[in-house]
């Protein structure tokens, strides 16, 4: 199987056998089981004999149509991403202004980072990667840089609909990202409390931040 980043340059891959296609219900039962267990369990201590025994499938079935521990999580990050990446699908954005488009993007990235299986799996994945390295390139590629591809892709979308001015649409969605999180992605990581008041004041400040920066009309600042 092979991992294809935003460019297509192959990022993980491992070898693919000859056998029987993978049917769509029996895969989505592999990588959700995975998603479920590397999350609840992190890397190192999920095994393929317990993801087959979960799924109810075999090892080499997963073997044959993943080749690869690695490409397994890395299919099973996707997925839990995926769900966020829904977000900034043209067929699933409200209706509204820009404005009210951007807060509801931000509600949604704020509730996803923030749920507590997320904070555990990243702790997990961070201290792996002091000693697998490849692990950490796996999840970066997987989740978060395809993430930041898609709200890039929508706020690309804005431009050309008028609502935004955009030179760097992948710098943009970091840089909005990045504030709507503010100081909460560090309260997160290190046992703080993020009450729904800091939230709310985060994400509507990101929000007017930067339309300021990116924004084509002259709309007013919302005062709180």
């Amino acid at each position: 199987m092979s991992i294809r980043d935003s460019s297509g340059k192959s990022v993980l891959s491992g070898p693919r056998r000859a056998g029987r296609p993978l049917d769509a219900a029996k895969r989505q039962a592999i990588v959700d089981t995975a998603a479920h267990l590397f999350m609840h369990h992190g890397y190192a201590a999920t095994s393929i004999e317990q993801v087959a025994a979960e799924a109810a499938v075999s090892k080499v079935t997963i073997y044959n149509h993943f080749g690869e521990k690695r490409a397994l999580f890395a299919a099973a990050v996707e997925y839990e991403c995926e769900k966020m990446r829904g977000h900034f699908s043209l067929e699933s954005m409200p209706a509204g202004t820009i404005r009210e488009r951007l807060t509801a993007i931000g509600e949604a990235i704020f509730a996803f980072l923030f749920r507590p299986e997320m904070i555990q799996f990243e702790r997990r994945i961070a201290a792996e990667t002091e000693h697998e390295p490849a692990i950490g390139v796996a999840f970066l590629d997987a989740g978060p840089r395809r993430m930041k591809n898609g709200f890039a892709a929508y706020l690309q979308h804005a431009e050309a609909a008028g609502d935004l001015v955009i030179a760097d649409a992948e710098l943009a969605a970091e840089q909005f990202v990045s504030m709507c999180k503010g100081m909460g992605d560090l309260e997160r990581r290190f046992g703080g409390v993020v009450t729904t008041q800091d939230r709310t004041r985060r994400i509507a400040g990101a929000v007017d931040v930067f339309l300021a920066a990116y924004g084509v009309r002259d709309e007013p600042v919302q005062h709180r």
